[in-house]
């Protein structure tokens, strides 16, 4: 239950129907044509007014969390201060249900849904365009955790592009155990396609269209991961993962993110379930969770 005088946040996790990797630039980043849906599973992160800077965090692998100044969410109330002139002194309650170091901005969700909250709580009323920018400053998923819907990301995926939805879609997120470091995913990458020509990422017109759309059947044809590769590098049993779902009767399959959650495209609900139960006794996840997108972005409860 939200205590008097606190602010609570409801903020999505995503999937990247495209992600379009460039080739690593000088400042170690890479350019990307990233193409986010939000998904209908959510953190809420509540605000209320304390001494200090606290965080404290509860629900699905909460444990995995850090409690300290590296998480996000503290990082958003320090950097709102600091634009302000005033002293961080919140308390931050995460209520977790997106998978941890899944692939699908968990972290960078609790960052948005702390910044709203904080900045809700201390009256400060913030443009969104101000909001976004602290949300760049603090990490290339943020800004699309606080827009929702559907959004292109371009630069190293901080620069939004708000794109139409014609219609919803339905998807099964496998969680795999253990996490994938997206640095190291990126230096996979950075490995595999030493001495090759590595295009300058594009935005898919297909794909777009079929969002535009609301086509099922073309989103599954035209989804695509360059980090796919490296992801399955690195964790040679997600395509086992893939692998099951598909054979259940999913429309398509890919790694979400830098993994190593796997997303599953269904036509509809029924199959949502029945895809996700056989991920389930397929025993090459750890759980299966069912999701409808597009979700709204960070939203003040």
């Amino acid at each position: 239950m939200t205590a008097p005088g606190s602010v609570t946040v409801r903020v999505p996790a995503k999937v990247n129907v495209q992600l379009a990797v460039g080739a690593a630039r000088p400042d170690g980043f890479h350019d990307l044509a990233n193409v986010f849906l939000a998904v209908s599973l959510h953190d809420e992160v509540t605000a209320t007014p304390a001494d200090e800077l606290t965080i404290t965090c509860e629900g699905r692998d909460a444990d995995k969390v850090p409690l300290d100044r590296g998480n996000l969410a503290a990082r958003a109330a320090e950097l709102l201060a600091a634009r302000h002139g005033i002293s961080p002194d919140v308390h931050l309650h995460i209520a977790k249900d997106i998978p941890v170091a899944g692939g699908m901005a968990g972290g960078s969700a609790d960052g948005a849904g702390a910044l709203l909250a904080c900045d809700a709580l201390w009256g400060l009323r913030s443009s969104r365009e101000e909001l976004l920018e602290i949300c760049a400053e603090l990490g290339s998923d943020v800004p699309f955790s606080l827009v929702g819907g559907a959004a292109l990301g371009t630069g190293r995926g901080e620069r939004l592009t708000e794109l139409p939805v014609g219609g919803g879609f339905h998807w099964v997120f496998a969680v795999a155990d253990g996490g994938l470091s997206t640095p190291v995913v990126f230096g996979e990458f950075d490995r595999l396609t030493e001495g090759v020509e590595v295009p300058e990422p594009a935005a898919s017109p297909a794909l777009l269209d079929a969002l535009r759309a609301g086509d099922t059947t073309a989103l599954a044809a035209a989804l695509a991961n360059d980090l796919q590769t490296a992801a399955l590098s690195l964790r040679p049993s997600l395509a086992e993962t893939l692998t099951a779902g598909t054979a259940a009767g999913a429309l398509a399959a890919l790694v979400s993110g830098s993994g190593p959650t796997t997303a599953f495209l269904v036509k509809d609900a029924e199959s949502a379930e029945t895809v996700a139960a056989a991920l389930i006794a397929s025993g090459t996840c750890r759980t299966a969770r069912v999701a409808t997108s597009p979700a709204p972005g960070a939203t003040v409860l």
